[in-house]
């Protein structure tokens, strides 16, 4: 069993900012920075916990880990590497100044012993924890780091509405989505919404969930009333007003309550922590019981969790016999409802394969950089940047407009943008001559989400329904992660299980960081050119025409398309 330090324990974790580095370099202060960015209050869901986000995603495994890593990314010299295991650091080897400063895994478990039982056994005996996605691997950056992927979907949605002639016209406006989950990842729904020009209620168990996303400028109104949620919703989709309403309550409760009424829902979809049985409060038990019921009596409390999961979603299949655009937004709850015995959880699409393939094709996924120095007028430098860079993506400008006028920031100052092949490393070496120039005052943090073109194997999410029926092979994230790694990123991470749950995906992730250098600019060029086409071959690989495309265009060589 892990043994801790009685001396190290929560307190308030802030990133540092400015110019001025307490580590041997920028590579291993912008770690330091971005895992401490992960924990600042007004970032992570639970940091007294070292929870980031989803319930259950830590930064590291518990405070002493964090305490040495810490002291680690301080001491760490320019040639070496730390290795950090389910968040705990558990080497420091001597490489080169091309090797990632830090080398993370997250969750991993062998396949036949990949399930939550086994999972929760090792983590009570501190011998792992659960990474997510963008949690354990230091490149979480708020609501606002999934905002621009829901703003993307919602916005696909809304072309296929208005291409079948419903009531979209290539927005949302006139329209009402009924959604749940409030929490680090659903946070995003209601503005990616009300962005697309339409209405939504969002249903939220957890009140105090419900207030911070007013207080950050992502939800407009609260109730607790069915009644009044449906009143404000159909004054405003009948004067075509976006507006986002957070509606108090449990969705498996709601949501069919809904259906019975023939409440005027468009768009249904959910963003509930259901990866997780314990992360979804059952119908009928008090939220103020929630956390204690599921440590007391886990099997019990996940059976009732799946019994909810099926009647939430068995409401959403209703919606969708009733001619509403219904998708799953990747939290597996379509998994737990079946597992639950309801028949027809997988009636409805999840949200990849039904709106953004297209994308992934295209090497297109979240691009994300984060200000190291803090300073808000350097994420404004870097909006100028991609609109002058990418001046004809009409979408692209709207989104970084609109970013730029009504996105919060949460710890250091971030943006995130939907980039592909060819657009990456273009912004990553732009970024990288402003800090050379001065025009940013000190180096940025570049990443991405795991949920990427590339980087991700998930039947259930990312990989579903691919064209090669190739969906559970898991090799493209590990070939992501070690070509990442060859190629000069910062620090790489492989995690196990993400937004779906143990046993259901694997993935890797990247960050790579412009400090202004002729070294980081080599750096950035080949990460931010190989990591998307690792998205591009894989689709070509599946057989996709607009990949193969993608890679003509751009030379991604694939040696089987060569002959």
């Amino acid at each position: 069993m892990t043994t801790h330090n009685a001396t190290s324990g929560p307190r308030p974790v802030r990133a540092p900012r400015g110019t001025a580095i307490s580590a041997k370099g920028w590579q291993q202060e912008a770690a330091l920075r971005m895992l401490h960015n992960n924990l600042d209050p007004e970032v992570a869901e639970h940091p007294d916990d070292l929870v980031v986000y989803g319930g259950t995603g830590r930064a590291a495994r518990d405070w002493p880990s964090f305490d040495r890593i810490s002291a680690s990314l301080r001491d760490l010299e320019d040639d070496e590497t730390l290795l950090v295991q389910s968040g705990r650091p558990v080497g420091i080897m001597r490489t080169h100044e091309w090797a990632p400063r830090v080398l993370i895994a997250n969750s991993n478990l062998v396949g036949d012993w990949a399930n939550w039982e086994e999972f929760r056994r090792l983590e009570a005996l501190g011998l792992t924890m659960y990474g997510q996605m963008t949690a354990g691997s230091w490149i979480y950056i708020g609501t606002q780091g999934i905002l621009q992927g829901t703003y993307e979907t919602f916005g696909a949605v809304a072309r296929k509405l208005g291409r079948s002639g419903g009531q979209g016209d290539g927005t949302l406006a006139g329209t009402i989505t009924l959604t749940a989950g409030l929490g680090g990842m659903g946070g995003a729904q209601p503005l990616a919404v009300t962005m697309n020009d339409g209405v939504a209620i969002v249903v939220e168990c957890d009140s105090s969930r419900i207030d911070r996303r007013i207080e950050h400028r992502y939800l407009d109104a609260r109730t607790d009333s069915i009644d009044e949620a449906l009143r404000l919703a159909v004054e405003a989709r009948d004067a075509r007003r976006p507006l986002s309403i957070g509606l108090l309550g449990n969705a498996a409760d709601v949501v069919p309550e809904m259906l019975r009424r023939g409440a005027p829902i468009d768009i249904v979809t959910d963003q509930t922590s259901a990866h997780d049985p314990l992360a979804y409060l059952p119908v009928g038990v008090p939220f103020e019981e929630w956390r204690d019921y599921a440590a007391a009596k886990p099997e019990e409390f996940t059976e009732r969790a799946r019994a909810s999961m099926a009647a939430h979603v068995e409401a959403m299949v209703g919606f969708m016999d009733a001619g509403a655009e219904v998708f799953d937004y990747g939290n597996s709850i379509r998994g737990e409802a079946k597992t639950a015995g309801f028949a027809r959880a997988f009636d409805f699409p999840g949200f990849v394969p039904a709106y953004i393939r297209p994308l992934f094709c295209e090497g297109k996924g979240p691009f994300r950089w984060a200000a190291l120095s803090g300073d808000p007028s350097d994420i404004a430098r870097t909006d100028q940047a991609i609109c002058e860079l990418f001046p004809d993506n009409e979408h692209l400008i709207r989104w970084i407009r609109m970013a730029g006028e009504r996105v919060a920031y949460q710890g250091l100052p971030a943006r995130i943008c939907w980039l592909g092949q060819g657009e990456r490393a273009a912004a990553g070496l732009r970024f990288n001559e402003l800090v050379a120039s001065g025009e940013i005052s000190a180096p940025l943090a570049i990443g991405r989400d795991h949920l990427d073109t590339g980087s991700v194997a998930s039947p259930y999410r990312e990989t579903e329904a691919m064209k090669d029926g190739s969906d559970a092979i898991a090799d493209w994230p590990l070939l992501n992660a070690l070509v990442n790694t060859s190629s000069g990123a910062s620090w790489v991470s492989i995690h196990h299980g993400g937004g779906v749950g143990m046993g259901r995906s694997i993935h890797a992730g990247q960050v790579t960081v412009a400090d202004g250098t002729d070294l980081a600019a080599m750096k950035l060029e080949r990460v931010l050119t190989n990591d998307p086409a690792m998205g591009v071959i894989r689709h070509v690989d599946a057989g996709y025409p607009q990949a193969q495309e993608v890679a003509r265009r751009h030379g991604v060589r694939v040696p089987m398309s060569e002959s």
